[in-house]
């Protein structure tokens, strides 16, 4: 699962051939959650208030870029990363 993004020591994956709808994973600490890209919401798991806001925010940012990963994921393509937020 491929690493695309990381900051406050939160990591964003995305896995290749991954079922719908378009999500990422977020990893902080012992806490895993799964996001759907066009809504933000939590699809499973659970993060810490403040992490999961932090990934919400950096998801609105890159919504765009997200979608455009996703697609080239399902599809095995090589994913960049994406900027961290700041």
């Amino acid at each position: 699962m491929p690493e695309i993004s990381r900051f406050y020591g939160i990591v964003i994956r995305m896995y290749f051939n991954d079922h719908n709808p378009p999500h990422f994973h977020a990893q902080y600490s012992e806490y895993d959650v799964v996001i759907n890209i066009r809504t933000l919401a939590v699809i499973s798991g659970r993060l810490p208030g403040r992490a999961l806001g932090l990934v919400a925010e950096w998801g609105s940012i890159h919504s765009d870029e997200l979608l455009e990963l996703w697609e080239k994921a399902r599809t095995s393509q090589q994913l960049h990363s994406i900027d961290p937020l700041h």
